[in-house]
């Protein structure tokens, strides 16, 4: 994961990924998913399609996208959709390594400074809070 993440990276020149995901083909649209969906990843005609749920705030959209985006890289030939069930915490296989991918994507290159908490680092890279989980 890490090695693929630091690929994309070094061929976009950035982390954003929104800039990735149109780099690589992926459209990226926004919809009302209705309460409960974030967003969700789709192929359809060979091509793939990154939806958002237009009323996040833009932290998280930023984060969804690059979750998303995970599903794209890590798990290809899967349609996912990303569903908060009873608890957010108790994210399937799936869902728990695109959140991994997101949170090393957006933190990429980056680590606490002195006397930062983990916190403090996510915060600064647009990491929704919580997502600390997700860093180790």
């Amino acid at each position: 994961m890490d090695k693929m993440i630091v690929k994309l990276i070094r061929k976009f020149k950035t982390n954003d990924p929104f800039t990735i995901a149109s780099g690589i083909g992926i459209h990226i649209r926004y919809a009302d998913l209705g309460e409960g969906t974030r967003g969700l990843y789709f192929k359809k005609l060979r091509r793939r399609f990154i939806v958002i749920h237009n009323q996040l705030p833009e932290d998280w959209c930023r984060f969804v996208c690059a979750h998303e985006l995970g599903h794209d890289r890590l798990h290809p030939g899967f349609n996912r959709f990303w569903l908060d069930e009873q608890s957010f915490f108790n994210a399937g296989k799936y869902e728990r390594q695109a959140n991994k991918f997101a949170v090393r994507l957006l933190t990429s290159g980056d680590s606490p400074a002195a006397s930062e908490t983990l916190s403090e680092l996510l915060m600064r890279n647009g990491v929704p809070k919580e997502m600390e989980q997700f860093y180790y």
